[in-house]
């Protein structure tokens, strides 16, 4: 195995103690989906879980720092709900509330990896946390607020469900994507982009409503993120080729390692 390969970080999932598991019920799991680190390795690079130093064990002197200073970027894949207090707002229903102990780790993990200068990408619901943890909302639902929208998620059919991608001309992630074939992505997700964070521009829409499937950050400092799941994609199905985007995040950790520590360029 070549001694160099890049250490890309993936935030961690959670399973909070629940008494109708029937394993570790008392106990807060920290996780990732195989697809994502599978992905990932098809870059050649080596997948590490951040686990949250937070909790009701916590104990020793490691910190989400030492994490970003050790591993070359950094990707935030999806699950819950993001809180919406995260971004001023209450629970539109109870059901809706999200995971706030996950997004205050998450936003944290983001501006660890933002000062040591390292490069970020959001997947799903990584998208939602990277938008609103710099300064941007959310639709909590998106039947509930935006009623004429396409059917974004489905749970009988899950990351089966698809729509077409609509790139936003002059845009890097049009660019990487000029030679794709198909533009059909998946969709499993009813929350989505209501305010874009500033700072960043949209890079994709849906185009049957609009609803925004790729953001960027337009400063130095490399955040990119997409609202589908490039790692539940295969050929077979006719989806969209993910491997640009992929290949170019790892390109950006690459250029990130040999770079002098600077100076933070964003504040979260």
């Amino acid at each position: 195995m070549p001694a160099d390969r890049l250490k890309i970080g993936i935030s961690a999932c959670f399973f909070h103690p629940d008494p109708a598991r029937t394993a570790f019920a008392s106990k807060t799991l920290q996780y990732v989906e195989q697809s994502m680190a599978h992905w990932l390795m098809a870059g050649g690079v080596l997948p590490v879980m951040v686990p949250s130093p937070a909790g009701d064990t916590a104990r020793g002197e490691v910190h989400l720092d030492d994490y970003a200073h050790w591993l070359d970027g950094l990707v935030l894949h999806g699950g819950a709900d993001v809180w919406p207090g995260s971004y001023g707002e209450t629970p539109l229903q109870a059901r809706w509330s999200g995971d706030r102990i996950r997004d205050l780790y998450e936003q944290a993990l983001v501006k660890a990896f933002v000062a040591a200068g390292k490069p970020v990408f959001g997947v799903c619901r990584g998208l939602q946390l990277i938008n609103v943890a710099f300064g941007g909302t959310l639709y909590q639902d998106i039947p509930t607020q935006m009623p004429l929208a396409l059917k974004h998620r489905d749970a009988e059919v899950y990351d089966h469900n698809f729509h077409d991608l609509a790139l936003v001309p002059k845009t890097r992630l049009s660019h990487l994507l000029a030679g794709s074939s198909s533009h059909k992505i998946n969709s499993i997700h009813h929350q989505g982009i209501k305010d874009l964070a500033p700072g960043f521009e949209v890079e994709a829409r849906c185009p049957h409503d609009g609803m925004i499937e790729a953001i960027r950050h337009t400063g130095p400092s490399f955040l990119a993120a997409v609202q589908w799941h490039p790692e539940f994609h295969r050929p077979e199905l006719g989806t969209l080729d993910d491997t640009p985007l992929l290949t170019d995040f790892i390109q950006a950790c690459q250029a990130a390692k040999t770079l002098p520590l600077s100076e933070p360029q964003l504040a979260v």
